[in-house]
């Protein structure tokens, strides 16, 4: 366990801190001239009961590298694609179900077998709604595998 202490403390390798509630003695004796700089002290030394200070880390933004937040905002902003199954006189309507089950992630039997039917009876149905990067990879694994596929942005946002 450690815990962050405000000032400078001088503990030897025999001191143990064991504060009890509502304890209201000082940690240093007098003033102290280092105030304000936070001090690691865990209680998971090397020897025999003594404390191990360390020393704050503190975290440097490198200019003209994005965050990882920064990263997760703008994929989000990313205008999302639709991947579209076309219906094909070729493929067996199995076949089209377990390529739709081994290129998408998270497709359920169903799914797989509503997309199959709806682009059989209509011509085409949409697959996935993703960030166009993905919707891209999706699409050229589901012709890698024989299948008629495009992408298109999605207009509605969805």
């Amino acid at each position: 366990m450690e815990t962050a202490i405000w000032g400078r403390l001088a503990l030897s390798t025999n001191h143990v801190f064991n504060p009890k509630p509502g304890d209201k003695h000082s940690l240093s004796k007098g003033p102290s001239s280092n105030l304000g700089i936070p001090v690691a002290v865990s209680t998971t030394g090397q020897g025999k009961g003594g404390g191990l200070l360390e020393r704050p880390v503190i975290e440097k933004s490198t200019p003209g590298r994005e965050s990882e937040f920064d990263l997760r905002k703008s994929r989000k902003t990313a205008p999302p694609y639709r991947v579209i199954l076309h219906n094909d006189n070729y493929n067996k309507r199995e076949y089209v179900v377990q390529v739709l089950m081994k290129v998408i992630p998270g497709m359920t039997l169903d799914n797989a077998v509503n997309i199959m039917q709806e682009a059989h009876y209509n011509g085409m149905s949409v697959v996935i709604i993703c960030a166009q990067a993905d919707a891209e990879e999706h699409c050229m694994q589901l012709r890698g595998n024989g299948l008629l596929s495009s992408i298109e942005p999605a207009s509605d946002g969805c």
